[in-house]
Parts: C-alpha cells; sequence; structure tokens
C-alpha cells in the first residue's frame, strides 16, 4: 500500500474530478452534519438497544478446541484446483507498488488458525490467518458454510488476520482491492473461504474442558504513529489469551496493534512477517498452538529495529518470549463468563474526495469503490476480558480511548482489525483534513465515522462486559 498506488489511484481520482466538475454534476461538498442527527445513526443505536433485552452473559464450565488449515497456496502447477489450493500463479497482497506480480514461491507458510469456546450451550470461534484482512466475501462465503454445517450464527464467528503484506492476493474486485491485492481470480475465494471453514470446522469438533485465562503488558519500543509521529499516541499493548485443554495442550493467541510491514514490497514470497515469527517461537515454546490477530493497527507502523526478515525475526521473537515469560503467571479458570454480541451498523455515504472540501457523489463514487451500505461490529466476552472486532484499520488512538474506559471499571479490553468486511482507515477525526494516505484517500466513509464507531463500540463493550 505504498506510493504507486497512492499515486495511481489520486491521479484517477482528480482526472474523472475534473471531467464531472466540468459537467458540473459529479462532485459534492463533503458532508459535516452532525453523524447522530442522521437516519442510519439512529436506525443502528435503536438495533443495539433493542439487542440489550436479549444479551445476557452466561457463567459455566468452559470447553475449548483447537483447529488449523494451510493458506499458502501451491504454485507453478499446469492447472488450477482452487479446491486443494493449486494454482498456476497468486499475486501477493499488500503493496501496490508491486502491480499486481505474482508470488515467487514461500519463504514460511501461511495459515488459517481457529480456537473454538464453549460454555453451557453457547459456542465462539476466533479465526485469524496469516492475511492481509479477511475480505468481505470470502467471510461471507465462509460464515454461510459454517452456518449450515455447524449452526453458528455470525455473532459467534471472531474473524481477524495478521496483516502481514506478503500473503495471497487475487481475492479481490475493483480499483482498491486489485492496487493492493492483485488481479481478480475467482478460486482463491474459493480457497481462502474454504481453509477459514476447514480450521473452524476441526476448532469445534476438538472440544473438551479446558481453562482460560488472560494477560497484557506494554510493548510502546515496537510501534511508532506513521501519520501525525510523537504529537500523536500509539496503543502498544500487547493482549493475550491462554486457553489450556485438561490434557495439557495448549493455545495462545496474541493481539497487537502493529502493521506487519516489516517486510518491504520487494520480498515477492509469501511469508507472515513478525506475526508468522510469533507464532511459530510461542509454538516451540508452549509445543501447542499460536494464533495472531492485528489490533488497531491504523496509523501504527512497526519499530523493529532491523530492516527485512531479520528485523521481522527479532520483533517476533521479542514479542513471544514476552508473552512466553509470563504464561507460568497467567491464572486460569474452569468457570468462566461467555457472551458474544453482533450489530449490524448502518453506515453513511461514501466520502471519497478529490480535494479537501469536495467528494464524488455517491453514486460516482460507488463506481470506483463498491461498498455495502451496512457493515458489522462485534463484541465477545472471553473470561475477564472483552475483545471487540472492527472492519477496517482501526486507529490505536481511538483504541486507547475506548480500552481506558473499560480499564477504569475492572474489564480490560481488546481491539482487533479486519473482522470480514474493509471500510478503509477509521482515524481520530481530527486528523481528517491532512494531507495523505489515511485521512484523505483512504478514509471513505467521512468525518463522522470515528466517532460513530467509537458510541458503539463502547456500548457493545458494556453490555457484553457487565459483573
Amino acid at each position: 500500500m505504498k506510493k504507486h498506488a497512492r499515486n495511481a489511484f489520486r491521479s484517477l481520482l482528480v482526472l474523472v474530478a475534473l471531467i464531472l466538475a466540468c459537467l458540473g454534476v459529479g462532485v459534492v461538498e463533503v458532508d459535516h452534519r452532525p453523524g447522530f442527527t442522521q437516519p442510519y445513526y439512529e436506525a443502528t443505536v435503536a438495533r443495539l438497544h433493542a439487542q440489550a433485552t436479549n444479551q445476557s452473559v452466561i457463567r459455566g464450565t468452559l470447553a475449548a478446541g483447537f483447529g488449523k488449515a494451510r493458506l499458502t497456496p501451491t504454485l507453478n502447477g499446469p492447472g488450477s484446483d482452487p479446491v486443494k489450493g493449486e494454482f498456476k500463479s497468486v499475486p501477493l497482497a499488500g503493496y501496490g507498488n508491486r502491480r499486481g506480480r505474482p508470488a515467487t514461491g514461500a519463504h514460511d507458510d501461511l495459515f488459517v488458525k481457529a480456537v473454538a469456546l464453549r460454555v453451557a450451550d453457547r459456542v465462539g470461534v476466533i479465526v485469524s490467518a496469516d492475511a492481509l484482512i479477511i475480505p468481505g466475501e470470502v467471510a461471507e462465503e465462509a460464515a454461510t458454510r459454517l452456518r449450515q454445517e455447524l449452526s453458528l450464527k455470525r455473532e459467534q464467528i471472531y474473524f481477524s488476520a495478521t496483516h502481514t503484506h506478503c500473503s495471497l492476493g487475487g481475492w479481490g474486485e475493483g480499483l482498491v482491492a486489485e492496487s493492493f491485492a492483485g488481479g481478480y481470480q475467482p478460486g482463491v475465494r474459493t480457497w481462502f473461504a474454504g481453509q477459514l471453514v476447514a480450521a473452524g470446522r476441526a476448532a469445534v469438533a476438538d472440544l473438551t474442558p479446558a481453562s482460560l485465562g488472560y494477560g497484557e503488558f506494554a510493548a510502546p519500543e515496537f510501534v511508532r504513529n506513521r501519520l501525525v509521529g510523537k504529537r500523536g499516541k500509539v496503543d502498544g499493548g500487547f493482549s493475550f489469551l491462554v486457553v489450556k485443554k485438561e490434557h495439557g495442550e495448549v493455545a495462545v493467541v496474541g493481539r497487537y496493534g502493529a502493521h506487519a510491514t516489516v517486510l518491504p514490497s520487494s520480498v515477492m514470497e509469501f511469508s507472515g512477517d513478525y506475526p508468522g515469527y510469533w507464532q511459530r517461537s510461542v509454538e516451540r515454546a508452549t509445543g501447542g498452538m499460536a494464533m495472531f490477530l492485528a489490533g488497531p493497527v491504523g496509523s501504527q507502523s512497526p519499530s523493529p529495529g532491523a530492516g527485512g526478515f531479520a528485523g521481522a525475526q527479532r520483533m517476533g521473537e521479542a514479542l513471544a518470549h514476552a508473552v512466553v515469560e509470563r504464561l507460568p503467571e497467567t491464572r486460569l479458570t474452569h468457570e468462566v463468563a461467555f457472551g458474544a454480541l453482533g450489530l449490524e451498523v448502518g453506515l453513511p455515504d461514501l466520502q471519497v474526495r478529490v480535494t479537501d472540501g469536495w467528494r464524488l457523489r455517491p453514486f460516482l463514487a460507488k463506481r470506483l469503490l463498491p461498498a455495502s451500505s451496512r457493515t458489522f461490529l462485534q463484541a465477545m466476552r472471553l473470561g475477564d476480558s472483552v475483545w471487540i472486532s472492527t472492519p477496517c484499520d482501526f486507529s490505536g488512538e481511538l483504541a486507547l480511548g475506548i480500552e481506558d474506559s473499560l480499564r477504569v471499571r475492572g474489564r480490560p479490553v481488546a481491539i482487533t482489525s479486519f473482522n470480514g468486511d474493509y471500510l478503509g482507515y477509521v482515524i481520530p477525526a481530527r486528523y481528517y483534513h491532512l494531507p495523505g494516505y489515511e485521512p484523505r484517500l483512504m478514509s471513505f466513509y467521512g468525518p463522522n465515522l470515528p466517532d460513530y464507531f467509537d458510541v458503539l463500540m463502547r456500548e457493545m463493550a458494556l453490555m457484553v462486559g457487565q459483573p
């Protein structure tokens, strides 16, 4: 997601804007009307409040299961078999200046991993992939199959991705998706969704009595604010869950908010970047499974202390060591609280800007950026902690406020990105008028979305975080 894609997208927007401005019909002023006065806001808040009467957190004995599926595609075959993950070629997703070039091979394997949790008759499944994002169409296909096979509702499936910029592309249609993930290949969607389902299915089939614990620590040395530098803040907290079965098998779920961009665009092999090194290091130390979820990565870049694979290894293994040394002191319990809340969220019109104050009319913006009028937010109560999933690169600065508001109530909160939809960047509204990639090109839904999400996420966290 670097210079080439940024310049190409900007040039295209300017060209379109000039043509339409000459016609006098294609652009309109940015909509700064307060979001809380708009119908989409009022309808979504009403849906949330209606769910409050049906929302309950249950307590009981935990059962857990673990699942894993290989996501690395097989390349350079004589033909393609998407079900088996066999392709002649697959582009890498992440950096626009790769221009859709195919991957040359695999430096390290990609995986989908899943942890299933059951308390009483309620089940939740956390599924994360070594991928840039979980694209909407892929998530929809996987969720549909998991509902058909396992009777799991959407709010019971907690998707995330590691956000590595060296994973499989080809899953998206349209200007933005193909700029960052290469030319569309329908078979990639089939493979991607199938592996999400395979990992989730295996985890649910593996459910046995288990215990759960939560831990966190500060790791600000590995993250920096790339938008405004030291004038801004970072969410440098590392959160983790420990799930241990009665017979001893362990899974560790980690969440951290630094972009997985230690590896540069010149790397043309599949790799998990620093989250991959973190997972492998934790697995070596525990003999179990480790899965990584991208935290609030908006505006947050990694600070690995070195470049390339050496830097990715240094950062991933240092964070792994910090987790592993805390495992013996992490309190585990068989009796846990569990709850799952999903919310269909109405969205404002697209605000694809051509200048700071002018945007394409929504019907034209949709031609450049196909987008839904609705998305999905989710909160899960997992023991003492609350986990919130978002459909975007969610800002670390916004996350700090939400996390602090719940922490004073004695409830730790972990916010993650890429829950099965993608709305661009959601960053503090005070940065909306800055030039640059995140505020100008990737803030697709205008200046009111950050406060809107902030309100909804705080309320959802309180609902599932009740004592």
